[in-house]
């Protein structure tokens, strides 16, 4: 895919394109005709994004005499309208509103910004103080999040098979990773590199969670979207780190599509080759090296895939075995040849993807 300046115009959803395209062939209106709009809006979004993309990533500074160890939060509110950002409805420093959904925007913003800021010393999605944005109640039922390479955008969800997209964190802490991985390693959203952009979004998400509850690897739940899924629904998620392929199986929704491992790779030419599929494979490996390891996920296992992500090595076009390889590297580098090196290891050869 070609990119401008480094930077690729990316317009990434929590939820994927071929989830929302089964969702639009319902009988059921109430389900099928958000789905559908949710659909063309994406579509839309994704052609201004490109339209609108200019040489090298957004320069937004912060504000003048800013602490750089402070997020610079503002959330804005559509009111169901596709204006963005919006109207300014919360900025850095005021207190809580009426509106519980600003509310979690502004916490999910701050939750995202620590884990960066006081695990891996990271300034905000560009390392450099970048104002952190966001924008809710984004048209009408509208089934998605996304980060569109400038903000964060929330909808409401149909109640019907999605609820409000800022209850899971995971959530905004995902879309926000994609902010990061453009500001790094910028993988390419196509095939294997974007399975791996989606992965190190999932990853993180997680982290994220994870940090602001508390939890060790071995009291997290592992799931991707928790809480996002309306009652009517058979499933517990959107994706399962610990358990890809078992996140929902619904008459409505359909299986949870996603392999645990390479011998269930899944070739595709929809959803960008399979993006927010194959993912579940380096998603896997992450939650066998972190439960390996043991303690705080974010610590060791983490520290590893951030130094991969900005260690400058990891190529645009990087396939699976890449990412694999240079996460040997960095955990030998980092950590020498124990617990965690043996981890690392094993994990990737359980999911069937071989180093080089």
């Amino acid at each position: 895919m070609t990119t401008n300046g480094g930077f690729e115009p990316v317009f990434c959803t929590i939820v994927p394109p071929h989830l929302l395209d089964k969702l639009a062939r319902s009988e059921d209106s109430a389900v099928s005709g958000p789905a559908r709009r949710s659909l063309e809006r994406d579509a839309l979004e994704r052609t201004r994004r490109r339209l609108t993309t200019v040489i090298g990533a957004p320069s937004v500074a912060p504000p003048a005499g800013a602490a750089a160890d402070q997020p610079h939060r503002t959330v804005y509110d559509a009111r169901h309208t596709q204006d963005l950002p919006g109207t300014k409805v919360r900025e850095e420093g005021t207190q809580p509103g009426s509106d519980a959904t600003v509310n979690r925007a502004y916490a999910g913003l701050g939750a995202t910004f620590e884990l960066y800021l006081k695990v891996y010393g990271r300034h905000s999605i560009d390392d450099n103080g970048l104002p952190l944005n966001a924008t809710v109640h984004f048209d009408k039922d509208y089934d998605n999040a996304f980060w569109n390479g400038d903000q964060m955008v929330f909808g409401d969800g149909d109640n019907e098979i999605f609820l409000d997209f800022t209850i899971p964190v995971d959530v905004i802490g995902h879309e926000l990773t994609h902010g990061v991985t453009q500001y790094t390693a910028n993988l390419a959203y196509f095939g294997q590199s974007g399975a791996l952009n989606e992965s190190l979004s999932d990853v993180f998400g997680s982290l994220i969670k994870q940090y602001a509850l508390g939890q060790s690897a071995a009291e997290a739940d592992w799931l991707i979207g928790a809480g996002l899924l309306a009652p009517r629904v058979t499933g517990t998620a959107l994706r399962s780190m610990k358990a890809p392929g078992t996140a929902y199986d619904d008459d409505v929704l359909g299986k949870d599509p996603q392999p645990a491992t390479m011998d269930g790779f899944v070739h595709t030419g929809r959803d960008n080759g399979g993006v927010h599929i194959n993912s579940g494979i380096p998603n896997h490996a992450f939650y066998l090296v972190a439960t390996a390891v043991g303690g705080n996920s974010w610590e060791r296992a983490g520290q590893i895939w951030y130094d991969v992500l900005t260690g400058g090595k990891l190529a645009e076009d990087a396939q699976f075995a890449d990412f694999a390889t240079l996460t040997v590297k960095a955990a030998r580098e980092r950590y020498g040849a124990g617990d965690e090196l043996q981890a690392v290891e094993k994990a990737w050869e359980q999911v069937g993807v071989h180093t080089l």
